[in-house]
């Protein structure tokens, strides 16, 4: 985990990715090499060879992943994921099998990451993310802008925190839950595992794992349907 207030030191850099997250996460890194960070942006790692040569926002795509086989020490991100298919970044992570050393972590130089807060391989945050104290966010986790996760938060790996979303003291996010934009979770909730909660959803009880929660406040809406099954 990277201590709060740091930031990755740089080097050769590349996304997994290149729709909306990836583009955004390219800007951040932007950002930061603005700033003064080292880091070099190669390009985007795209599967669809329609995208191969492509230039996205001024970065290229490089091709699927087979190219990471060629560039063994550059550092990566893997920036995938939406509503409709918030598990493919479990799935990418998984089947690269890459150390954790290879994931950068990006965090955008406009957040407030308090000193006693911590950060993940892997993980991005973007523009005005605020960590107040003592918030845990894990390995690959997606933070959008303007989100706030306030004292004692945890988030755990893979989770996605869309635009605006607030989460109060003690609040646990789990595994691989999508936290839709604008939601807001009360505090000492918990989301579990796999669950998704609908965009400007007051959350006042806890979401059980793979179930889908909507309105205000939240309440149960169906179960979660997980595109090719199982999450490891």
């Amino acid at each position: 985990m990277l201590s709060c207030d740091m930031r990755d030191d740089g080097g050769d850099l590349v996304l997994v990715g290149s729709g909306g997250f990836g583009r955004e996460t390219a800007e951040a890194v932007r950002a930061l090499m603005a700033g003064g960070v080292p880091w070099r942006l190669l390009g985007f790692i795209d599967d669809d060879p329609a995208r191969l040569g492509e230039v996205v926002d001024g970065t290229p795509v490089l091709g699927g992943r087979e190219e990471l086989k060629r560039l063994p020490d550059v550092r990566v991100v893997v920036c995938t994921g939406r509503p409709g298919n918030y598990v493919s970044r479990p799935r990418i992570v998984s089947e690269l099998a890459l150390p954790s050393e290879r994931y950068a972590t990006i965090i955008h130089p406009s957040s407030i990451v308090s000193s006693s807060s911590s950060v993940g391989p892997g993980s991005v945050l973007l523009a005005c993310t605020v960590l107040t104290a003592a918030v845990r966010i894990g390995a690959h986790v997606a933070v959008m802008p303007h989100v706030t996760l306030t004292h004692d938060d945890v988030v755990e790996d893979f989770a996605t925190l869309a635009s605006r979303s607030a989460f109060g003291g003690g609040a646990r996010i789990g595994r691989c839950a999508y936290i839709g934009a604008g939601a807001i979770i009360g505090e000492q909730r918990t989301v579990g595992e796999l669950a998704l909660v609908g965009m400007g959803a007051v959350v006042t009880k806890d979401v059980p794992a793979r179930e889908v929660w909507a309105g205000v406040p939240a309440h149960h809406m169906r179960m979660a349907v997980i595109p090719g099954g199982p999450v490891s």
